[in-house]
């Protein structure tokens, strides 16, 4: 069967009108909700060259022999394809703004530069108004990012009475941030080239984005690639090591430790003993961090069936890197209560009858008294929020000691690798001087550690 003849098409160049048309119809399944008019409405901020990204592609800006300005139309059903792979989960959220202490950005040097924080002060402006935002005209240089409108999924959550914050789904984060690396990287090795629009059509995209949303493995990725973490930082500790001139620099230098893929962007440490983990990217970081409602309770969030189930290996090791966690064979404390209420209580959990069979009852929390350093009076608690029945209330009241050794035998069975490295007589890479434990007035039960 023949190609159905594209309105605009020469040489395999479309106009920009055309190539609009066609960007349309090709996203228009799209799990992101990409905007129209992507490249007539195109931003001249970035130079060298004028391009537009799609999703993690560069699409080059070529003049064909009639003088009109065209893009190639592979690039475009490329980018489609690339977009169009990506599957978003609404319930996954990642927070983008505001942040406190954020200095103002000026909007050079690419249209996706520090992109959190264009958000952010957009939807500040006096006219601007959470999500009534998206029906009102913007300027161009706004109007999407990486063709993706953003506004669509938009979530506003209150904090306090006066302030808001906004969240974006996590893979909608990470195609962003994959999007403003390869932008980044692409104007890096271009950047000696004539501002002025040229008759190649060569494009560097970023490596494809997977249907969780990372970037997998490709040949046409960017020149310059962050470099693997190969464990330099192993045993240091964070308060020292993120005092030191140009390390954020450096940790922007190295790959994510976790997904092995973004661009590292903070240092993941244990707060509980303070020594470094690994550089991570901000997806990742976020997906780590425990949904706290206060500072001894916490939900437990779909993005942990992640982290003790489909991933679970991938960040036993991460966690571990922590010398303290790794000869204790535990995880921090909120790590801990979250794998119990999730893990170790799982079949303690209710169902009730749904549309489409039994589901799990309400929202799952866990809450502690006490501390790690006083495990004989640690208790954690498990609970259901928001029963449909309003019958459930408390699960399960577990003391720490006995969910570490619930962790401890569930290690071993799930992830053997990692179990076989940690334990008390692993202390070649825990330092000499360790964080000082709080002491516990009952004498004997610092006996864990």
């Amino acid at each position: 069967m023949s190609e159905r003849v594209l309105p605009g098409r020469v040489a395999g160049l479309v106009t920009l009108a055309a190539a609009d048309s066609l960007w349309a119809g090709l996203t228009a399944g799209s799990a992101v909700p990409m905007t129209c008019a992507v490249f007539t409405r195109f931003s001249p901020d970035a130079k060298p060259g004028l391009y537009i990204m799609l999703g993690t592609c560069v699409v080059k800006l070529v003049r064909s022999a009639d003088g009109q300005l065209s893009v190639p139309e592979t690039e475009v059903r490329r980018a489609a394809a690339a977009v169009n792979a990506v599957e978003t989960d609404a319930l996954d959220l990642v927070r983008i703004g505001p942040f406190r202490g954020v200095p103002e950005q000026t909007c050079t040097g690419g249209t996706l530069r520090r992109w959190r924080q264009r958000i952010s002060r957009e939807l500040q402006e006096p006219h601007s108004s959470g999500r009534s935002a998206r029906h009102k005209p913007r300027p161009a240089a706004l109007s999407h990012l990486a063709g993706i409108d953003w506004r669509q999924m938009l979530v506003e959550q209150p904090r306090g009475r006066t302030e808001r914050t906004w969240w974006l789904p996590r893979a909608v984060v990470r195609l962003l941030d994959a999007a403003e690396y390869t932008e980044a990287q692409w104007l890096h090795t271009t950047q000696c080239q004539p501002s002025t629009p040229v008759t190649e059509q060569p494009s560097h995209p970023r490596e494809p984005l997977g249907s969780r949303g990372r970037p997998t493995t490709g040949a046409d990725g960017p020149g310059i690639q962050p470099r693997p973490y190969s464990g330099e930082l192993k045993g240091q500790l964070y308060s020292v090591v993120s005092r030191k001139p140009g390390m954020s620099r450096t940790v922007a230098g190295w790959a994510c430790a976790v997904c092995r893929t973004a661009s590292a962007a903070v240092l993941d440490h244990c707060h509980e003993h303070g020594y470094i983990r690994a550089p991570v990217c901000p997806s990742c970081n976020t997906l780590e961090r425990p949904d706290h409602l206060y500072d001894n309770d916490i939900r437990v969030a779909g993005r942990y069936t992640r982290l003790f189930d489909t991933e679970t290996a991938d960040w036993l090791r991460h966690w571990h890197r922590c010398p303290g966690c790794r000869t204790r064979t535990t995880l921090p404390l909120p790590h801990l209560a979250a794998w119990t209420a999730h893990t170790a209580s799982r079949t303690l959990r209710p169902t009730h009858p749904g549309a489409r069979g039994r589901k799990p009852c309400g929202v799952l929390r866990v809450a502690w008294t006490g501390s790690q350093n006083t495990p004989r009076s640690c208790l954690l608690t498990v609970s259901v929020d928001f029963c449909p029945s309003g019958e459930h209330r408390v699960l399960a009241q577990i003391l720490y000691r006995e969910a570490a050794d619930r962790f401890r035998t569930w290690l071993a069975e799930i992830a053997p690798d990692v179990a076989a490295e940690a334990g008390p007589d692993r202390l070649d890479g825990l330092p000499a001087e360790s964080r000082p434990v709080i002491a516990d007035a009952n004498g004997d039960d610092l006996a864990l550690f």
